[in-house]
């Protein structure tokens, strides 16, 4: 199984936009960070108790220096007009900045400032000793799968808030709420939300044809395709394709029981024409495309493949707002992923 990290100017942009003015304290300089975060947190937000996998954390007052462990966790801070002294580097579907368009984006519309942001590499683990570094008094892992061992070393640290539902899992809702709370703008982000959840529901109702139909999504290695990789219901996403109306495929959902725990799931490629979906998203890498994957005497008998009710994702950085979804990242998934999968219901293969 691939490592999870491998894995992964519109009206949507401008909804977030009206919530960034609205915790905006005015204008930025300087290093910025984190620095208007107390500022600007709602009157009594403080001492606040986030529960979380790992038990709970109390946060005693507004914190001013905010790093983060999970890739998307950065994106909700900034659409709540908090910029992180530190984020992981985006080095899949990122930017040649370590970073995403829409993240820099909502920094600039916002007028902030991120000169000062540290963004670290975590592709070898937690960089524990950059983050240390970076001084915070407050550490985000929401979109993360941080182990207690993790979690651990990083309350020494700082104060840690962990994932909330399953590693990797945790719903963009929650972890918009339980950031909130963490920074103390709890009203602020439940505005943020109602106003990424109007997106999307707008996007659904402009899409029918999507509502009811089951989707799969797969991911295959190019020098063993003995295995079909399929990510659980628990997944990011599969949920956000449950956001934009579809059902979970029955033979995930099946495979999904089995482990509650785990985001992913195999399926004997020997069993290919058992995988029920009138959808099929997989990611398309060299030696594992469309083309490959349907002359494949095996793989190529999943019959949504075989009837071309496929998305054989190619573009890393627009399949990266549906693998970790995010206020900011919604405006991406919206306008070129979406459309995508309307082709696949239509028997029309996009990439």
């Amino acid at each position: 199984m691939p490592s999870r990290r491998r894995l992964l100017a519109a009206a949507p942009l401008a909804a977030a936009a009206l919530v960034l003015a609205a915790c905006s304290t005015g204008p930025s300089g300087g290093s910025s960070s984190t620095a208007a975060a107390g500022a600007s947190a709602e009157a009594a937000a403080f001492p606040v108790t986030v529960e979380h996998a790992y038990g709970t954390t109390t946060v005693e007052k507004a914190p001013t220096r905010v790093a983060t462990v999970g890739w998307a966790d950065a994106d909700t801070l900034v659409a709540l007009g908090v910029v992180p002294v530190g984020a992981p580097k985006i080095t899949w579907g990122g930017n040649e900045a370590g970073s995403t368009d829409w993240f820099d984006a909502a920094v600039a519309d916002a007028g902030l400032d991120a000169s000062g942001m540290t963004r670290y590499d975590d592709s070898a683990g937690i960089p524990f000793t950059d983050i240390a570094a970076t001084t915070p008094d407050l550490i985000l892992g929401l979109s993360s799968g941080i182990t207690q061992e993790d979690y651990d070393k990083l309350s020494k640290i700082a104060p840690t808030v962990a994932w909330t539902e399953k590693a990797w899992g945790t719903p963009w809702q929650d972890q918009v709420a339980a950031i909130g709370r963490a920074v103390g703008k709890p009203a602020q982000a439940e505005q943020l939300t109602t106003a990424t959840e109007k997106t999307i529901a707008d996007a659904v109702a402009a899409n029918p044809e999507i509502k009811g139909r089951s989707a799969a999504w797969a991911w295959f290695t190019p020098t063993d395709l003995s295995t079909i990789g399929l990510y659980t219901t628990a997944d990011l996403r599969p949920q956000m394709l449950r956001e934009f109306g579809f059902v979970d495929s029955p033979t995930v959902a099946e495979l999904s029981e089995k482990d509650p725990s785990a985001f992913s799931a195999n399926l004997s490629a020997e069993k290919a024409s058992t995988l029920q979906a009138d959808v099929v998203v997989f990611y398309a890498e060299d030696g594992a495309g469309a083309d490959e994957l349907r002359k494949n005497p095996l793989i190529g008998q999943i019959p949504a493949l075989e009837d071309g009710h496929y998305v054989a994702s190619a573009d890393n950085e627009v399949a990266l707002s549906m693998s970790l979804p995010s206020p900011l990242s919604v405006t991406t998934a919206v306008q070129d992923f979406l459309p995508k999968l309307v082709s696949a219901v239509k028997g029309e293969p996009a990439a």
